[in-house]
């Protein structure tokens, strides 16, 4: 019995953090990481400090953010639009930076 829960626990969490490698994925394949790290200022903020700095802000607002680029909200290196991701794919990366992006 013990065995069991131990080994559904284990399950439970495998599943519940497949979503955060998923999404660290899609902002590796995105090139999102190539200007962004989790927790360290690279060529853009980390994306701790993007979280902080949105985390009451509207979601499809910074999905917009995410696909049309910027410049100046960070500094003057601008941001890339991200016009290849899909609105899902942009949604997706927003919730995940948002909810802490581990």
């Amino acid at each position: 019995m013990k065995s069991v829960l131990i080994s559904t626990l284990v399950a439970t969490g495998l599943i519940a953090a497949a979503p955060a490698f998923a999404n660290k994925d899609l902002a590796t394949k995105s090139g999102c990481m190539a200007c962004h790290a989790v927790d360290k200022k690279l060529v853009g903020p980390a994306y701790q400090e993007v979280a902080k700095k949105y985390k009451a802000s509207d979601e499809a607002m910074l999905v917009d953010k995410v696909k049309k680029g910027g410049k100046g909200t960070w500094g003057q290196i601008p941001m890339p639009p991200n016009a290849k991701l899909t609105d899902d794919e942009a949604k997706t990366l927003v919730k995940w930076v948002l909810g802490g992006a581990k």
